[in-house]
């Protein structure tokens, strides 16, 4: 065949200068020609080729290297842990209303039986522990249990890729899971503490301090609750550490302290929230010392806050890992 057959144009052999004569009108490097300076008028202006692709010392062209596409910008931290919070509320709103149901009707079940065994003589102070410790009880049932078991399943499951796509800090999805979960314990806490205080027939003139009881307790169990599931190497293993976490609160909370051996007693002061409990029952008494609740709100606040730090580092962790 002819060069002009084959639609090529000849070079010099050592190839340092242009084809030795134009293309044929009809041939193939013609309509390349025509190709490119019809896209590059229709693109992007001072191109040579449509795609911008770049010559080689060979002669072959090469496919210019994709342009970095900008990220999107970080959300702040509170505007992330508002839409955190509100996304987990609805959830458990649909979710975990069965459950919270469960733990109300539990905590009563538990004063009800303690009711008949607790001593009429003494009931002042044994009252007060059985009504304050379980009305925290439905708080560690939710904000430890459930919150343990929760992350422990978004581990298992990968669930928590989802959230490291997201342009928001780890801080808002722990505070914003851990907020959402305390504040899903409020209805079943009043029910519970106003339920024990008839029942014990203790006044109900200072249960308001449930609106600091409350948010403190279920931020120190809730941190406590992440952290368990999160480190958790399997989600059995946090559903199990829940339940122990549970029932610790359970049987360390509603007992009187003044019963326990030194041991336990202990163990008692180690559990965050023991000095919820503590702070509730001082308010069930005729003259109580503010003094000493303001200072049981303070650890468990102090409490809540490292708790919660150190979920935020157990998420980074688990989300690097996952």
């Amino acid at each position: 065949m002819t060069d002009g057959q084959l639609g090529l144009a000849q070079a010099p052999p050592d190839g340092s200068g242009p084809p030795a004569g134009p293309a044929p009108a009809g041939s193939a490097a013609a309509g390349r020609e025509a190709g490119t300076d019809g896209m590059a008028g229709t693109g992007t202006p001072g191109t040579d080729s449509a795609a911008g692709a770049a010559e080689d010392p060979g002669g072959r062209a090469r496919p210019a290297e994709p342009a970095a596409v900008a990220l999107a910008p970080r959300v702040p931290l509170f505007p992330a842990l508002a839409a955190v919070y509100r996304a987990q509320l609805s959830r458990a709103r649909v979710a975990r209303l069965p459950l919270l149901f469960v733990a109300t009707f539990q905590s009563i079940g538990i004063m009800v039986l303690m009711r008949g065994v607790v001593d009429a003589e003494a009931r002042s102070s044994e009252a007060h522990a059985v009504v304050a410790g379980s009305t925290v009880l439905v708080v560690a049932f939710v904000a430890l249990n459930l919150l343990a078991q929760y992350f422990g399943q978004l581990r298992a499951t990968g669930g928590l890729d989802h959230y490291a796509t997201l342009p928001v800090p780890p801080a808002a999805v722990v505070l914003g899971a851990a907020g959402a979960y305390a504040s899903f314990t409020v209805p079943g806490t009043v029910v519970t503490a106003v339920t024990g205080s008839v029942l014990f027939e203790l006044p109900l003139t200072h249960l308001w301090i449930l609106v600091a009881v409350v948010p403190l307790s279920g931020a120190a169990l809730a941190g406590l609750g992440a952290v368990l599931g999160l480190l958790a190497p399997r989600p059995e293993l946090a559903t199990l550490c829940g339940q122990l976490g549970m029932s610790a609160a359970l049987l360390l909370g509603v007992l009187p302290a003044e019963r326990m051996p030194g041991p336990v007693s202990f163990a008692r002061d180690l559990l965050p929230s023991t000095y919820g409990v503590e702070a509730l029952m001082e308010t069930f008494a005729a003259g109580p010392d503010w003094a000493a609740v303001l200072v049981d709100l303070g650890v468990c606040a102090a409490v809540g806050v490292a708790a919660l730090a150190a979920a935020t580092w157990a998420y980074r962790r688990a989300a690097l890992r996952s």
